[in-house]
């Protein structure tokens, strides 16, 4: 039996344009960069916090800025790695969803990385040793 409909090619893989160059991006660290610089230092230790009543996963108390913020770190790069994984595997819809959310995840390690770099710490230092 011949088949009467065609299926859709696959499309090839669209290279992202880098995340420095989105003009939303830009805006918002203009604005930061004219903020005076704050210390991570003078920020307040976390406070203890349950994520859920049934939840085994909490925030511990009195972890500084600089941990917390070295954890996130680790925690989009991953969320970027798995995300450009699934990226060229998905089609369609699909595709456009999970780029956006690589985006957001780029754009998120960005500042938190700015963060980090502006308060001596290297955030490439931290990812090579996990």
């Amino acid at each position: 039996m011949k088949k009467t409909t065609h299926d859709d090619p696959k499309p090839a893989r669209v290279e992202r344009d880098d995340h420095q160059h989105d003009d939303a991006t830009r805006r918002i660290l203009d604005v930061l960069l004219q903020a005076p610089p704050v210390s991570l230092d003078s920020l307040k230790p976390t406070l203890a916090h349950k994520t859920g009543p049934r939840s085994p996963f909490g925030v511990l108390p009195d972890v500084r800025a600089v941990e917390a913020l070295s954890h996130v770190s680790l925690m989009l790069k991953s969320a970027e790695e798995v995300s450009d994984e699934i990226t060229a595997l998905a089609s369609g819809i699909e595709r456009g969803l999970v780029w956006s959310l690589v985006h957001s995840v780029e754009m998120s390690r960005s500042l938190v990385d700015a963060l980090l770099r502006a308060n001596g710490v290297d955030p490439e230092h931290i990812h090579r040793s996990a």
